[in-house]
């Protein structure tokens, strides 16, 4: 049986007015006795109920955090970041995967109203405005990250994919590569359509051409998705050399489908990926990619989600949209060579 505040108060025959007191930090109680108590309180295996204390400060001490997919390593790192900043301010995490579908995407938002979520953290790239709207209606702060309709919320944090994706596009032309490809994510939205644009402003900067057969959208971010997609350029009469893909898991799935096909990594065509998820660095060969800050994004989120909870009240200040863009770097391994003939 959990113990109580009375539990604890009749262990030390004082009143459990001042056990509740120095439980909660009051200044009214002296500190060697404070001391004393948590340390009896800890003894005796007692916790403060989190359903009490929301109910006398009107906060609940959870983040809501939606995520496109939960078995995403990327997400994994955001979560992180997030989850760092979040235990240093006392508060927990409640995590939610919309799965690109509108139905759970209604469903979590009625979760996390029902639950008093203090705020929310929207990680899920097509997540509707709609319902982030219904979130705001309840007074719910919001912030979001890479989110394609971020331009409809006032508090964002953005990865700049404009310039990653052109950083990796240089470094293949760098490496004499003209024949190069880009294998993209269809249902993500506006960070597939920022990669995409990196790529073909790169390839235009350097007066290469950007073939349509050269574009491919696969209808997903993981390894099966990029196993299909490769089979569409290993089909065309001249494959590209280098193939650039929308994030390290359709990389992945890259890499398995030409080796299936019995093509050289990096010798025939060069791979990279986008992310730099912990398992790019142990494929075969290791994968060249662009390394996005992710817990120092999911972080950076955390952080401006507790400081609008600070300022409510103080609307002058709780109004102010804030925008953050953040920079990441490419990471060459080995998955990238000049092109055959050079």
């Amino acid at each position: 049986m959990t113990a109580t505040i009375k539990d604890i108060a009749r262990r030390l025959n004082i009143s459990h007015t001042t056990v509740s007191r120095a439980l909660r930090d009051s200044p009214l109680i002296a500190e060697e006795t404070a001391a004393r108590i948590r340390k009896t309180a800890f003894e005796m295996g007692y916790y403060p109920s989190a359903a009490a204390r929301s109910l006398k400060t009107k906060r609940s001490q959870a983040l809501g955090v939606v995520v496109s997919s939960i078995d995403d390593p990327f997400f994994g790192e955001i979560l992180q970041g997030i989850d760092n900043v979040a235990q240093e301010n006392g508060y927990s995490l409640f995590i939610a995967a919309a799965q690109h579908d509108p139905d759970r995407e209604q469903g979590i938002v009625q979760t996390l109203v029902e639950h008093r979520v203090d705020g929310v953290i929207i990680c899920s790239t097509p997540f509707s405005t709609k319902q982030g709207k219904h979130l705001l209606e309840y007074g719910v702060p919001i912030t979001v990250i890479n989110n394609q309709a971020a331009e409809d919320y006032w508090y964002s944090i953005y990865h700049d994919d404009v310039n990653g994706s052109r950083q990796i596009t240089r470094h293949l032309i760098e490496l004499g590569h003209q024949k190069i490809a880009y294998l993209g994510n269809a249902l993500s939205g506006r960070t597939n359509l920022d990669r995409l644009t990196g790529f073909q402003a790169e390839m235009t900067a350097a007066g290469l051409p950007v073939l349509d057969e050269f574009i491919h959208q696969t209808q997903g971010g993981k390894p099966e998705n990029g196993l299909q997609g490769v089979r569409h350029f290993l089909e065309l009469p001249e494959p590209p050399t280098g193939i650039i893909c929308y994030n390290d898991l359709i990389a992945i799935g890259v890499l398995q489908g030409l080796q299936d096909a019995s093509i050289r990594i990096p010798e025939d065509i060069s791979v990279t990926g986008f992310d730099n998820i912990t398992f790019s660095a142990f494929t075969a060969p290791p994968l060249t990619t662009f390394d996005q800050p992710k817990r120092h994004i999911g972080a950076e989120a955390a952080r401006l989600v507790l400081g609008l909870l600070n300022t409510k009240g103080n609307e002058e200040i709780a109004v102010q949209p804030k925008t953050q863009m953040l920079l990441g770097s490419l990471l060459v391994r080995k998955s990238t060579a000049p092109p055959a003939g050079i």
